[in-house]
C-alpha cells in the first residue's frame, strides 16, 4: 500500500521534471539559460500583485479540474466542459441582468442557473450514450460547437445582447450590484469572493465521492460497468447522472469572473477550459487536493509566462511545456499502472496455502 502511494506521488512529479527537462533542451538550444528563465519567472510569478491573478485564475482552473475528474471517475471524457460553461454564464448572466432581488437571494438565482443550465447540457451528452449509444466525446465536442453557436447568435444586440457606442465588443446587461459577489483584499490586490465557494465545492467533491453509497456507485460504476449491474446499480443512470454533475460544476467556471470583476457575459470571456481541466484533473490524480496544487501551478505558468518576452524568450514555451507535460502524466500513470498490476500477481504468486492444509489436500488427491 505504501509502494502504491508512493508511486501516486511520484508520478506527477515525475512528470513535471521531464517536462521541465525536455524545455530546457529546447532553451539551451536556442542560447537561452534554463536556471536564469526560470528564476525570472519565479521573481515575477509570487510577486504580491500577480500572486492575487493567479489565485484568481486558480480558482477558475481548479472548478474545471473538479469538472473533469468527476467525470474520470466514471471513466466518461466530459470534453464538453468549455461549451457547457460557456451557455451556463450567458443563462446566469441573462437571467441576472433581468431581475432585482435581494443580495443573497440575487447571487444565490445566479448561481442556480448556472448550474442548471451546465447539468442540463452536460445531462444531454449523457443521455446521448446511454440511449443511442454515442461516445460522450464525439457528443461534447460537437455540444461544444453547438453552445458556442447559440451563445454567439443570442449575444447579438438585436436578441439578448447589447454593444456600447464605438465599441467592437458583445455583452449582456451589467448584473445589478445586488448580484455583486465581494472580493476579498489581499497582497494589496482583489481576490474573486467566488474562490470561497471553490473551496467548499472541492469539499463537496472529496465527501460526495468517499462518504456517500452514490460516491460508492459512482466509483464502482467507473470500475467496472457488468460488476456494477450484478451489484444491482442502474449503470445507465449512474452515467447520466454523472453526465449532468460534472456539467454543473463546469458551470460554475465563469461565476468569479462574472460575480466579482465584470458584472456581464461578454465575447471576451476566456475559453479552453475542457482541455484544462482534463489535464488538471489528470495531473491531480482525481483528488481535490492534488487538483488544486495542479491548478495553482498552471495558474503560475500562464501569468509568468508574461516576463518571457523581456529575456527574448517566446511565451509559446510555456503551451509547449503544457503539452508536454500532459503526454508526460500519461505516460507516468501508465508506468504506474503496469508497476502495480506486476506487483499485485507477484503477491498473489507468493500467497499460499498452510502447510496443514496443503497435505490435507494432498492426501486427497493421491486417493
Amino acid at each position: 500500500m505504501k509502494s502504491r502511494n508512493l508511486l501516486a506521488v511520484l508520478a506527477p512529479l515525475g512528470a513535471i521534471a521531464f517536462s521541465f527537462a525536455f524545455i530546457s533542451v529546447i532553451l539551451i538550444a536556442k542560447g537561452s539559460n534554463p536556471i536564469e528563465v526560470v528564476k525570472s519567472m519565479a521573481e515575477y510569478g509570487f510577486a504580491s500583485r500577480n500572486l492575487v491573478a493567479e489565485l484568481n485564475i486558480a480558482s477558475t482552473y481548479y472548478i474545471a479540474g473538479v469538472a473533469a475528474a468527476i467525470g474520470f471517475k466514471m471513466n466518461l471524457f466530459n470534453i464538453g466542459i468549455d461549451g457547457q460553461y460557456r451557455l451556463a454564464v450567458f443563462f446566469a448572466a441573462v437571467i441576472g441582468g433581468m431581475v432585482s432581488l435581494p443580495p443573497v437571494l440575487h447571487v444565490a438565482l445566479i448561481i442556480f442557473v448556472a448550474m442548471a443550465v451546465g447539468g442540463l447540457w452536460g445531462a444531454l451528452a449523457g443521455y446521448l450514450k446511454v440511449k443511442r449509444g454515442i461516445s460522450e466525446v464525439i457528443s461534447t465536442i460537437m455540444l461544444n460547437a453547438i453552445a458556442a453557436g447559440i451563445v454567439a447568435y443570442l449575444l447579438q444586440p438585436q436578441q439578448l445582447g447589447e454593444q456600447a457606442t464605438g465599441s467592437n465588443n458583445l455583452n449582456t446587461p451589467i448584473i445589478d450590484s445586488s448580484g455583486w459577489l465581494p472580493t476579498i483584499p489581499i497582497l494589496g490586490g482583489e481576490v474573486h469572493g467566488f474562490i470561497i465557494f471553490s473551496l467548499l465545492i472541492g469539499l463537496a467533491y472529496w465527501v460526495l465521492l468517499n462518504k456517500s453509497v452514490f460516491g460508492f456507485n459512482l466509483r464502482a460504476t467507473g470500475f467496472s460497468f457488468r460488476a456494477a449491474r450484478a451489484g444491482g446499480v442502474n449503470a445507465s443512470r449512474m452515467i447520466l447522472i454523472t453526465m449532468a454533475l460534472s456539467g454543473a460544476m463546469a458551470g460554475l467556471i465563469g461565476m468569479g469572473t462574472l460575480l466579482s470583476q465584470t458584472h456581464s457575459y461578454s465575447i471576451s470571456f476566456p475559453s479552453g477550459f475542457a482541455f484544462t481541466g482534463l489535464a488538471l484533473a489528470l495531473l491531480g490524480r482525481n483528488h481535490p487536493v492534488g487538483i488544486a496544487l495542479a491548478a495553482f501551478f498552471w495558474a503560475f505558468l500562464d501569468r509568468s509566462s508574461g516576463v518571457l518576452d523581456l529575456n527574448g524568450v517566446p511565451r509559446e514555451i510555456i503551451t509547449i511545456m503544457q503539452g508536454t507535460l500532459i503526454l508526460s502524466i500519461v505516460v507516468a500513470y501508465q508506468l504506474v499502472k503496469i508497476v502495480n498490476k506486476k506487483q499485485e500477481q507477484k503477491f498473489v504468486g507468493k500467497a499460499t496455502l498452510p502447510e496443514s492444509n496443503l497435505v490435507k489436500t494432498e492426501g486427497v488427491v493421491s486417493k
